[in-house]
């Protein structure tokens, strides 16, 4: 059985490591660890920043998520974003990203100042672009650009 948590500060060298993990499998990027665990700390520091949530498979963690909300004037509402999702390997393929979007799908569902979710994910990632859609998410809306210092 699949239980999704909220995380608590105690859960912050998991969710660092989950996320030096994300960026070599997805990016080939190598993080600094230190700065990692600091930016995973920091969001516990300020829920402004987001809320962390621990996917648990028989008491162990399988994967992480972090949520987060960005205003929409348009609607005069807030959007989820799914941010920072990892699932372990070994966890790949037995619902726990399911179980993640289906938690988010109800968040919204309650909560009257959300009107939607969305995620952005690396093109290359065909896997994860696969099993997005299979849950009803579609990429055709809108395409992301950024600029990094």
């Amino acid at each position: 059985m699949i239980e999704i948590r909220l995380a608590t500060p105690s859960d912050a060298e998991t969710i660092a490591d989950f996320q030096l993990r994300q960026a070599r499998e997805t990016e080939d990027v190598q993080l600094q660890a230190a700065t990692a665990l600091k930016g995973v700390q920091a969001v516990f520091s300020d829920e402004a920043k987001g809320q962390y949530w621990i996917a648990e498979v028989n008491g162990q963690a399988a994967g992480c998520l972090m949520t987060s909300r960005q205003w929409s004037d348009w609607r005069n509402k807030a959007v989820l974003w799914m941010d920072s999702i990892y699932v372990l390997k070994e966890f790949r393929r037995r619902g726990v990203l399911r179980s993640f979007y289906e938690h988010c799908r109800k968040m919204v569902s309650r909560d009257e100042s959300l009107f939607g979710i969305r995620l952005y994910v690396v093109k290359s990632n065909t896997v994860a672009v696969k099993s997005y859609e299979s849950m009803g998410m579609d990429g055709e809306h809108y395409h992301m650009y950024e600029w990094i210092e």
